[in-house]
């Protein structure tokens, strides 16, 4: 609906930005830290590695005063389990522990809220080389364990914790490359428990507020078939609904239940999982979105072509990417045209966004933090030392206002913080694709003075959230 006038953003509302540990600190081998999954493959042919990234671990007091200037209201970064426990399993780091200490402090001396993510896909290698990571039940109880330390150090300072970044991300496009479905749906599982476990130790331990943080989006039917309509609907289950009812509500989505019954994949669930999986209540939702998502209905016999196809030797781009993105019986996943894309295929759908809140508050009833948002593009830095980002500003100023039409529906909106603060490496296309407020002046092999140097997004972030998202010009 169109309003003749908006609601303004609360008084409290968390502007910022953020981060992850393996993607900006650099650092990887320093202080005792061990390697994670992350540091031990490349990121992509032509790509940079996870060396240095935007060094913020030697240069986060220059970086959260770049944050301060902007003004921000808070901070989300990850803390790398690599570091307070480098064996993932074994002796606690005290350099590590110190560490994040010396960013918290560093957050709250300049009034800024650090929101903490426990887990941003950064396994420990020893734990992958040791059981198989997420594949295991051994799993649950070292990643609870680490929780617990950063509870017990940080919660004093800390009001914010997410627990496990874009699980669904990780889920649905097979990130652990595991062998089949039924392995990888119970490493899903092993990490919705480790997430209520985490949840329920956290409130055990310290007055913090924790949350999951999935990748969510409102999904579109490609057509108004009822077919398309009803894929839509299951879609909304597998990929969204899966990652939050089961911490919600603490129970599987019953219709996607049982197609994975169908298909063997339903993972082994005890009686213990179902104990804690109701005992976890998280108070508030947080969630990354970069657009909708479209599909249309695709039959059980049509989708494991699809699928067959894509996995087969030779195939080319287009018959991999859709078997990967096909679920036989359920949707396929296709390009709307409707909505706009950057030149990495990633939506343009502020639309998407308010319905994406809308669906989300009526749904759970909880407080919602938008924690990852934003526009990757190729930055140039031109001779002058400038950088004109318009299109990033552009992009930002329609999905705040889609944030601010949210609120005026009656969504619960605590705070937007886009991605990235500053410049840091894509996980797929490294230093050249860029996100932050703050430009790292580096390239891919060349990492030159990593100097920081405020875009134009800067200067007018800073503005909105001066007032308070209401100076968006």
């Amino acid at each position: 609906m169109e309003y003749r006038e908006l609601k303004p953003f609360p008084k409290d509302f968390l502007w910022g930005g953020s981060s992850s540990a393996y993607q900006c600190e650099g650092a990887w081998d320093e202080d005792g830290k061990s390697p994670s999954v992350q540091d031990c493959k490349p990121i992509g042919r032509g790509n940079s590695d996870w060396k240095v990234c935007s060094d913020h671990y030697h240069r986060f007091k220059e970086d959260i005063a770049l944050m301060a200037e902007m003004g921000f209201k808070e901070f989300r970064f990850s803390i790398a389990w690599t570091r307070i426990i480098p064996s993932g399993d074994g002796e606690i780091n005290p350099k590590g522990v110190a560490h994040y200490h010396e960013v918290i402090d560093e957050c709250l001396k300049y009034g800024i809220e650090p929101v903490i993510t426990l887990y941003h896909f950064d396994l420990p290698q020893a734990l992958q080389d040791k059981y198989g990571g997420w594949t295991s039940r051994q799993c649950i109880d070292d990643f609870v364990r680490f929780c617990e330390v950063c509870f017990r150090e940080y919660g004093s300072k800390v009001k914010y914790f997410l627990t496990i970044n874009e699980q669904n991300m990780m889920t649905m496009y097979n990130m652990g490359e595991h062998k089949d479905d039924r392995e990888r749906y119970q490493a899903n599982h092993h990490m919705i428990v480790a997430m209520a476990k985490a949840t329920v130790r956290c409130h055990e331990l310290c007055s913090a507020k924790i949350a999951p943080a999935p990748n969510i989006s409102c999904v579109y039917p490609a057509t108004s078939a009822p077919l398309d309509n009803l894929a839509a609907a299951d879609y909304d289950q597998f990929r969204n609904r899966l990652y939050l009812d089961t911490i919600v509500f603490g129970e599987y989505p019953e219709a996607l239940a049982e197609y994975f019954r169908q298909r063997g994949c339903m993972p082994d669930i005890t009686d213990e999982d179902r104990e804690v999986m109701k005992a976890a209540h998280p108070d508030y939702i947080a969630f990354n979105y970069y657009g909708a998502a479209t599909v249309k209905f695709v039959s059980i016999e049509e989708g494991e072509k699809a699928k067959a196809a894509g996995r087969k030797e030779g195939a080319n781009r287009e018959e991999f990417m859709i078997g990967m993105q096909t679920e036989p019986g359920l949707a396929v996943s296709v390009d709307n045209p409707l909505q706009d894309t950057t030149p990495y295929h990633m939506g343009i759908d502020p639309v998407g966004l308010r319905l994406t809140l809308r669906q989300l508050w009526e749904r759970y009833r909880l407080p919602l933090l938008i924690t990852e948002n934003g526009c990757g593009m190729v930055d140039e830095l031109t001779a002058d030392g400038k950088v004109h980002d318009d299109y990033r500003i552009d992009y930002l100023r329609k999905h705040i206002i889609a944030c601010r039409e949210a609120i005026t529906d009656g969504v619960r909106l605590m705070g937007y913080s886009p991605w990235s603060a500053f410049d840091l490496i894509s996980t797929h296309q490294g230093i050249t694709k860029r996100y932050g407020f703050i430009y790292v002046n580096r390239d891919e092999f060349d990492l030159k003075d990593l100097a920081r140097i405020k875009k134009d997004s800067f200067f007018w972030y800073r503005k909105c959230i001066g007032s308070n998202g209401e100076d968006l010009d």
